[in-house]
């Protein structure tokens, strides 16, 4: 599918308005034809996905109030875009999330409870990627994950996993972030690896409009996708709040990437509906006005009027519901059994193969709890075994 129709187009790619109306026009028509090729069942996993993250999101937000959760990072109006770019992934694609991308990584088989433990602190690093649809773990040094991607990316050239023209071995990675990570040096320094080496990686940009407090407009005076264009990274902005643009466009671009095209560079003008993390309070500087424009955009409801209007039955959107019920309730029951990892565990995911420094640093740490014996130390310290 060619992907650079669209990128002259003056306003983001849009297939779904804000009624859960189709639109095409010349702009779009290229990513119409996807969308209308759709099953029922599968415009029904899309809204599937959304609902089931939000949910989720709802609450884990629930869970750090009640003290269960030492941070939360809420995703609320951000589901289409990851949900219908997740969605266009292969399974052989590698996916570098940062800390907000619960649609992502529930799409790709991370469990509710594995993304809990991250921010209860139960976990050193998360989950094994290989296990876990290549999904690597998530990210808080704002925007190293971009580097994190483009290296991995490549590698997978280097291993001749691209351009090859067979669908279940060509791969490629793409990379979430949001706008204020644009800002930062390791996102434009993955822009320079990435085009220069002709790189397949996909770099998923969602504009949610607020770096915590600090504008998008002050941010940048020009489009935060033409900042790609001037790497010489093909660049296409889309509405982020559209789960069939938003899969569209992706699947372009990540078809462009594995097939030796080199990088690929998607905007996706979306917002954080919730605050930045549990600890912010966006009251003190967004208005209620900006906040009610959004709230009217919301992909989930787009979605359900899109799928009402192709007569799916009721009965399939109720048992959505009910399915999003049980995972919270799920996420809330097994919050409390969560349990302080090893010490050990730190070394789990470093590598994928094992390496002599992380085998030596870890006979080390043994040796270190193995000094204090069965019973805690005079000092305080906790024996072995225990939470630390």
């Amino acid at each position: 599918m060619p992907f650079s129709a669209a990128e002259t187009a003056t306003t983001p790619i849009r297939l779904l308005d804000a009624d859960g109306r189709f639109v095409e026009d010349d702009a779009n028509a290229e990513f119409a034809a996807v969308a209308r090729a759709l099953s029922d069942d599968q415009l029904l996993a899309l809204h599937r996905d959304m609902v089931v993250t939000r949910r989720f999101d709802h609450a884990a937000s629930n869970l750090q109030r009640q003290g269960q959760l030492g941070l939360w990072a809420p995703s609320h109006g951000q589901e289409a875009a990851q949900v219908g770019s997740a969605h266009a992934l292969r399974e052989q694609d590698h996916v570098f999330p940062s800390y907000r991308e619960h649609a992502v990584a529930l799409t790709r088989g991370v469990e509710p409870l594995e993304i809990l433990q991250v921010f209860r602190g139960n976990k050193h690093g998360g989950w094994d990627p290989d296990e876990r649809g290549n999904t690597h773990i998530y990210t808080l040094v704002i925007g190293s994950q971009a580097l994190h991607a483009t290296g991995y990316a490549m590698g997978q050239k280097l291993d001749g996993v691209v351009g090859t023209g067979d669908p279940a071995v060509d791969a490629c990675s793409i990379v979430y972030y949001g706008d204020g990570a644009t800002s930062q040096g390791d996102v434009n320094e993955a822009y320079v690896f990435a085009a220069s080496n002709q790189a397949p990686v996909v770099f998923f940009l969602q504009n949610n409009h607020w770096a915590i407090s600090v504008p998008v407009t002050v941010q940048s005076r020009t489009p935060l996708f033409e900042r790609a264009r001037g790497f010489g990274i093909p660049s296409i902005h889309v509405d982020g709040n559209d789960v069939l643009a938003s899969y569209a466009v992706s699947l372009a671009a990540t078809e462009a990437a594995r097939s030796g095209g080199g990088p690929r560079f998607i905007e996706a003008d979306t917002y954080r509906i919730g605050a930045h993390t549990s600890s912010d309070d966006p009251t003190k500087y967004r208005g209620e006005d900006e906040l009610a424009g959004w709230v009217a955009r919301d992909p989930i409801a787009r979605s359900e009027k899109y799928l009402r209007s192709r007569g799916v039955d009721e009965s399939w959107l109720t048992a959505i519901d009910q399915e999003a019920e049980d995972v919270a309730a799920d996420a809330r029951r097994g919050i409390t059994g969560l349990v302080g990892p090893d010490a050990e565990a730190m070394f789990d995911h470093v590598y994928r193969e094992p390496h002599p420094l992380i085998d030596e640093q870890r006979a080390w740490i043994r040796a270190y709890e193995e000094s204090y014996g069965d019973s805690s130390a005079a000092d305080g310290t906790a024996a072995k075994g225990s939470t630390r």
